[in-house]
Parts: C-alpha cells; sequence; structure tokens
C-alpha cells in the first residue's frame, strides 16, 4: 500500500469539471467541507458504500505530497485514518486515472490496469 497516493471516485461529469480546470468536490464533499479520497486500502469499502450501482466511474489517484496544508488525515469510518482534501483539487496533482474497473472483488487501482 502506498500512503503517497489518495483516490478520488468522480463521476463523469465530475471529471470533466476536473479536466477542465479544478474540481471543488461532489455534494457530500461540499457539504462536509472537504473533499474525501480514500487510501488504496480503504478505495474498494468506499465504492462498494457509497457508489454501489453506478456506471461510468472514475478513479483518479492523487499526489498526496501536491496538496500541502490543504490535506489533512482524519478519523472517519471505523476508526480508519482518512486523507481529505480541505481546497480544489488540479489535474496537476492526479498522478493516474481510469474507468472503475474490478478484479476478483477488488477495485483495480489507475495505472495497475494501463489506464492513466
Amino acid at each position: 500500500m502506498r500512503d503517497d497516493i489518495g483516490y478520488k471516485v468522480l463521476t463523469a461529469a465530475q471529471f470533466a469539471a476536473l479536466q477542465a480546470g479544478s474540481f471543488t468536490g461532489a455534494p457530500i464533499d461540499e457539504a462536509d467541507g472537504y473533499i474525501h479520497l480514500s487510501t488504496a486500502a480503504q478505495l474498494t469499502e468506499t465504492v462498494l458504500k457509497h457508489f454501489a450501482g453506478q456506471n461510468g466511474l472514475i478513479i483518479a489517484a492523487v499526489g498526496l505530497a501536491a496538496l500541502g496544508d490543504a490535506l489533512r488525515w482524519e478519523v472517519s469510518r471505523g476508526g480508519q485514518m482518512f486523507p481529505h482534501l480541505y481546497g480544489r483539487l488540479t489535474m496537476a496533482a492526479v498522478r493516474a486515472h481510469g474507468e472503475l474497473c474490478w478484479n476478483d472483488g477488488a477495485v483495480v487501482l489507475p495505472g495497475d490496469s494501463g489506464d492513466v
């Protein structure tokens, strides 16, 4: 597991907004005041819990160091520490991205499937 990469699940429209400049968050992000990210170990559970049954999703691999002081590790689901971005997400911080794909019950991380 890499702790220097966080993952954001995006709809096609949200990813288009990110590509066009920056992403301020999904409705849940805006309500909570930060952009929710997951670690590699947390990503599959995040998708199953919050995105079940949705199609056309994009996974963005975000370089956490590029987020600077806007990144905070905070306790969330099940007492786990999650990366939260208090700011806008830009393509400059995205290291890889690809369509949500599954392999043996787990989300395939962008870059592992050749999608970049």
